[in-house]
C-alpha cells in the first residue's frame, strides 16, 4: 500500500474525473490510472465505474474514499504533532545525503553538538531531491547538500538559504599497484575499468559532465553502476576497477596503501559541501546551528 494511492482516490472522487484528477495529482492520467488499478488490486475489487461518464466511485470505491480521508487527516494531525514536539524538546531534524552522512556529516554533528547541545537529532538520508522535498515540506529542519555547477538539480534559487561549510574534491581512485613498474596507463584497445554512479546520485552528474568537458579523457570501459559511494569504495580496493570518490571518505584508504589516485589534477573535480535551510523560522535549536556555522 503506498498512501499516494489513497489520495489519488480521494481526489478522483472529489474530482469525477480522471482528468481533473491526475493535473490536480501533478501526474499524467495514464499514471494516475495506473495507481488507481494498483489500489483496486490492493483492495481486491473494483473501486471505480469506468462506464459512467464522467466516472464515479462503486461503492466499495466510496467506503474506501471515506475511511481514506480519515486516514489521512490522522496522518496529517501525528506529522503536526511530531513536528510540535520537536519544535518544543528542542531537536534537530537534518536531511544529508548517504555518503555525507557517513564522512563530513558525522564531524561537523560533533563540533555543533558540543556549541549548540540538542536534545536529540533526527538524521534522515536520501538523494538531493529527496532530501529538498523534505526540507521544503518542513519534514527537516536543515539539509546538508553537494553543490557544484554541474548539478541539474540545486538548492539555489529555490527561495532557500545556504552557507559553504566545506570544500571536497572527487578523487580518481583505483587498487594500489604492489608492482609499481606495470603501467596503469589507458589505452584505447585496453580501456581502464569504470565503475560509476547510478544516475539517481548528484556525483554522478559531476563525474559526466566532466568526462564531456574533458579535452583527451582517458579511455574507460563502464563496467559497474552503483548508488552507493561507499560501495564503490569498497569495490575499488577490491581491483574491480578505477571511481570518482570524494576525498573525504577515499582519503583513509588512500593513507593505508590500498588506494592511490590513478590521474593527474586535470581529472580532480572539486565541489563543495552546503548547509541549506528555508526563510521561515525554524526552531530554536536548528536556529542557533545556523548561526553557530560560519560561512566558509
Amino acid at each position: 500500500m503506498d498512501i499516494k494511492w489513497l489520495e489519488d482516490l480521494v481526489a478522483l472522487g472529489r474530482a469525477g474525473s480522471l482528468t481533473l484528477a491526475a493535473r490536480q495529482r501533478h501526474v499524467t492520467e495514464p499514471a494516475f490510472g495506473r495507481r488507481i488499478q494498483a489500489l483496486e488490486a490492493w483492495a481486491g475489487q473494483a473501486l471505480v465505474d469506468r462506464r459512467r461518464k464522467p466516472v464515479a466511485l462503486t461503492p466499495a470505491g466510496l467506503r474506501l474514499m471515506e475511511q481514506a480521508e480519515g486516514i489521512l487527516r490522522n496522518l496529517q494531525d501525528a506529522r503536526h504533532e511530531m513536528h510540535s514536539l520537536g519544535q518544543s524538546q528542542q531537536g534537530l531534524r537534518l536531511a544529508t545525503g548517504r555518503t555525507l552522512a557517513r564522512t563530513w556529516v558525522a564531524d561537523w554533528l560533533v563540533r555543533i553538538s558540543a556549541q549548540v547541545q540538542p536534545e536529540w537529532m533526527q538524521i534522515r538520508t536520501g538523494s538531493l531531491a529527496e532530501t529538498l522535498a523534505w526540507l521544503e515540506s518542513e519534514q527537516a529542519d536543515l539539509l546538508v547538500a553537494y553543490h557544484h555547477p554541474a548539478m541539474a538539480l540545486r538548492p539555489q534559487g529555490r527561495g532557500l538559504l545556504q552557507k559553504v561549510l566545506a570544500q571536497d574534491q572527487l578523487v580518481p581512485v583505483t587498487r594500489r599497484r604492489l608492482d609499481t613498474r606495470k603501467s596503469q596507463r589507458a589505452t584505447p584497445d585496453r580501456p581502464m575499468p569504470w565503475l560509476a554512479y547510478a544516475p539517481s546520485l548528484a556525483l554522478a552528474g559531476l563525474v559526466e559532465d566532466h568526462l564531456k568537458r574533458c579535452p583527451s579523457p582517458a579511455p574507460l570501459k563502464r563496467v559497474l553502476e552503483c548508488d552507493s559511494a561507499d560501495a564503490l569504495l569498497e569495490y575499488a580496493i577490491k581491483g574491480l576497477g578505477m571511481c570518482w570518490l570524494p576525498w573525504s571518505l577515499a582519503a583513509g584508504a588512500c593513507r593505508q596503501g590500498l588506494l592511490e589516485v590513478c590521474w593527474d589534477s586535470s581529472m580532480v573535480i572539486a565541489f563543495e559541501v552546503r548547509l541549506v535551510r528555508r526563510r521561515n523560522r525554524l526552531s530554536d535549536v536548528a536556529e542557533r546551528i545556523w548561526l553557530a556555522t560560519a560561512d566558509r
